[in-house]
């Protein structure tokens, strides 16, 4: 494998603002810093799911398959599209008991889960970005597995960050009840945008 080009590649990629981020970061800024980590890890769960797909050839039935392709990319824009709409119609809420945040936190990471499961974007991503940098002569599935969990930890390693990032900014300056209510409803349009642009995805992208 060519690891030092792809290592430099992956956090170049990583590090590189996309809807990854934005949905993590509307998470938090609409629920808080407990739901954006759960939805790092649900996300990176859900990349997961995308890294074992390449390696068992799922990714390559999706790509040449226009069908699944599109019922893929439609379940997940409109899964976007609810969370958005989810989001700007709840009302504003005190601060919630530790239990309530566990609960709010484990629909977080199912949430994140499903969101990436459904990023046909990520299953073509791992299939044109990961055979560049294999070894032909090795076997294929685990050189995958490796590339691909490693793809997958430093994108959850920017995500949390951002969720951290995120979290102070909202806890700073003196009118926090106004900015949460504007940033939670930043987060609803962002998801609803999330959505638009998953539906809008092109198989040749």
């Amino acid at each position: 494998m060519s690891i030092i080009p792809f290592l430099i590649a992956a956090v170049v990629l990583a590090i590189t603002p996309g809807p990854g981020i934005a949905y993590v970061v509307a998470r938090t800024v609409a629920r808080g810093r407990a739901e954006g980590l759960a939805s790092c890890l649900g996300t990176g769960l859900g990349g997961m799911l995308h890294v074992l797909a390449a390696a068992l050839g799922l990714s390559l039935v999706i790509a040449q398959s226009a069908v699944a392709f599109n019922l893929l990319k439609y379940i997940g824009a409109a899964y976007l599209v609810y969370l958005g709409i989810r989001m700007l119609l709840r009302k504003e809420q005190p601060v919630l008991a530790e239990t309530e945040s566990m609960q709010g936190a484990g629909r977080a990471l199912v949430d994140g889960i499903m969101v990436e499961a459904f990023n046909v974007k990520t299953a073509l991503f791992f299939l044109a970005f990961l055979p560049q940098f294999i070894s032909p002569s090795q076997p294929l599935a685990p050189q995958l597995v490796l590339l691909g969990s490693i793809c997958v930890a430093l994108n959850t390693l920017v995500d949390v960050v951002a969720v951290f990032v995120a979290h102070r900014l909202l806890e700073s300056g003196t009118a926090r009840a106004a900015r949460a209510r504007l940033m939670n409803r930043v987060s609803g349009v962002t998801m609803l945008g999330l959505g638009a642009f998953l539906a809008l995805a092109r198989r040749d992208t």
